[in-house]
């Protein structure tokens, strides 16, 4: 029932699998610990994700552990086709294809939905959004979800203010193993990853400028500040706008920052926040990179009404040539640069959020919860990252008796 780019890329595909799954410490402990009771046996599970190696482990995890599972590639350019072929060879029903038009994509979250599922595992909210929408047939038999992203979480939110969500859905990004370093680590170091494979440039001396002081943001910010650039950041939030400066940044408008910046990243889950106002203020040869979930952050309409032509130079970059001769860089069309120009978070970084994923999962699929959105249960949050620590060889204090009394008492 799958349909992919080419089932012949399975080999190639196995060994990134492979690759990545030896530095998933977490998501192999969780497997061995549930492997004889098959916890899944009988669950259709659903997955909207990023198809690359790391998300293979987590989807081929679950089909071991008795599910039957069908996915989705959460965006056009993230899918890796090699790695949707070793899936369908390992037992998940794949649908998705490396550079899949709009029209394909919604075509594929509702084949994945087709199957019927009780758990849901999304990545920016596309499936929960599109049950609500056009199948809430299949509401009654669909347990729970999870979510891993803060853009997926914004749109749950927003159903939920408007008082449509159904069913319950588990916070996986707003867990601490998630975002102190998915968020942080993981974007900040993937991020770059994806600007340096896609234009050999240097960063150092260069003035980069960071959309959103998030964790996300944070993270990018860091790392560039790493590489030798001069870190601008722009904001909306007053706390965060006060962090940045103290963290050693400069804040300021995108009116200004788009006179002064070299290279530009958003990172905040909102529209438009690179514009028509800003392109025209824009030094020749700018480069531009998305970080947030979504293709809508930088503005493409904008972006190519202002141009005479489009160049395409180097692959993941469109080269917007304006009509006084400027060239203003745009990377991945777009969409996330981590993983539209590169392999998205490091393997060990996703180790937690997966494992997090595969909790969130099993907890909906055996607990009766009220629909609305729900937080990783703190000891399932904790129990992941004691694992990773002992993965890495990593042992913790312990409060002794007299302690936990103490902490207890409000008498000295």
């Amino acid at each position: 029932m799958s349909k992919i780019a080419d089932g012949a890329l399975a080999p190639k595909g196995a060994n990134k699998i492979e690759w990545a799954w030896q530095y998933m410490p977490s998501l192999r402990f969780l497997e061995d610990k549930y492997r004889d009771a098959m916890p899944f046996k009988g669950a259709v599970i659903a997955a909207c994700l990023h198809l690359e190696a790391k998300t293979a482990c987590l989807l081929l995890t679950l089909k071991r552990l008795g599910a039957t599972v069908a996915a989705c590639g959460s965006n056009p350019l993230s899918t890796q086709d090699d790695i949707c072929a070793a899936l369908v060879d390992g037992g998940v029903d794949v649908f998705s294809r490396r550079g899949m038009s709009v029209e394909e994509y919604f075509a594929n979250v509702r084949a994945v939905l087709d199957f019927g599922p009780n758990v849901i595992i999304d990545d920016g909210a596309d499936l929960v959004a599109t049950v609500h929408t056009e199948r809430p047939d299949l509401i009654p038999n669909i347990r729970g979800a999870s979510e891993e992203t803060t853009s997926g979480v914004k749109r749950l939110k927003a159903m939920q203010s408007d008082g449509v969500l159904k069913f319950p859905v588990i916070s996986v990004n707003d867990a601490l193993s998630k975002y102190l370093f998915d968020n942080r680590y993981g974007t900040g170091q993937s991020v770059w990853d994806g600007v340096l494979r896609t234009t050999n440039m240097v960063v150092a001396g260069r003035v980069v400028v960071i959309a959103g002081y998030g964790w996300c943001g944070k993270g990018v910010a860091k790392r560039a500040a790493g590489l030798g650039a001069r870190v601008v950041v722009t904001e909306i939030d007053p706390h965060k706008a006060c962090e940045a400066l103290m963290d050693g940044f400069d804040v300021m408008p995108m009116a200004e920052a788009a006179r002064v910046g070299d290279i530009f990243l958003t990172l905040t889950g909102n529209v438009s926040v690179i514009d028509g106002r800003h392109f025209p203020l824009m030094k020749n040869g700018a480069v531009m990179g998305n970080a947030g979930h979504f293709d809508v952050e930088i503005s493409k309409p904008d972006l190519s009404a202002l141009a005479e032509r489009v160049e395409h130079l180097r692959d993941n970059v469109d080269t917007y040539v304006m009509k006084d001769g400027r060239r203003l860089n745009l990377l991945g069309e777009g969409r996330l640069t981590n993983l539209a120009c590169a392999d998205g978070h490091p393997i060990e970084i996703m180790d937690l959020s997966f494992s997090l994923q595969l909790e969130a999962a099993l907890h909906v699929y055996t607990h009766r919860m009220q629909p609305g959105i729900h937080a990783v249960p703190e000891e399932t949050d904790r129990a992941v990252m004691e694992s990773k620590l002992a993965a890495l060889g990593v042992t913790l204090d312990r409060l002794t008796k007299a302690q936990e009394e103490y902490m207890r008492s409000w008498k000295e």
